[in-house]
């Protein structure tokens, strides 16, 4: 089982910001730089991109013994062996996917209050994704959480708790102090021109947090 894993410096990927060429190597440069997770989220491929590109990702993360999360899709999932499923609230129910991708397989969940959060803990999830915590072009439609719904929801449970939502080198900063267990990070990794430099550096300031 692959359950206790360190989420401190969390990738979630968005291949449209990247300068790189390839998505693989986006990837691998962040691991290089000190990422302990990589969620392959990209909304905009259909099926069999995605699946192409979940493949290429899985080769990287595989040779660096990084655990390889996919968004939504459990298929893709599936398809790949990937490490675990990352679903939203729309998404397909925790129980379902639990039941599709078995019980050695992480299922995160993104909550943005603590009523979202007491169902996930009831559905038995494996960790939480809270934000957004500050406003984000990468996700648009996503509610803001106050720094006191996020304290409230640290109060409700041991789960790891991985914070998303406009985080970069100034804003993961104001977390001390509140427990949080990682940082999901998407353009202050991906879309920096030299990314294996700035994962560095954030994960510097990670560790003081």
């Amino acid at each position: 089982m692959i359950k206790s894993i360190d989420y401190s410096l969390y990738l979630v990927t968005d291949s449209k910001l990247m300068l790189t060429e390839r998505l693989e190597e986006a990837v691998e440069q962040a691991i290089l730089g000190g990422v302990t997770v990589v969620q392959l989220r990209e909304k905009k491929a259909n099926s069999k991109t995605f699946l192409e590109q979940a493949l290429r990702v899985k080769k990287v993360t595989g040779h660096y013994q990084t655990p390889l999360i996919i968004n939504d899709r459990v298929d893709i999932a599936l398809a790949i062996d990937a490490d675990g499923v990352h679903v939203g609230q729309d998404d397909l129910p925790v129980a379902t996917v639990r039941r599709l991708i078995g019980a050695d397989k992480l299922i995160g969940v993104s909550v943005s209050n603590l009523k979202e959060t007491q169902k996930a803990l009831k559905d038995d999830a494996d960790y939480l994704g809270v934000g957004a915590m500050y406003a984000t072009d990468t996700k648009t439609d996503a509610a803001q959480v106050s720094f006191s719904e996020l304290s409230k929801i640290r109060k409700a449970t041991d789960l790891p708790i991985v914070v998303i939502g406009g985080i970069n080198k100034t804003s993961l900063q104001n977390f001390r102090g509140f427990g949080v267990d990682g940082f999901a990070i998407v353009s202050a990794i991906i879309a920096q021109s030299d990314i294996k430099k700035a994962t560095f550096e954030l994960k510097g300031l990670v560790e003081t947090c």
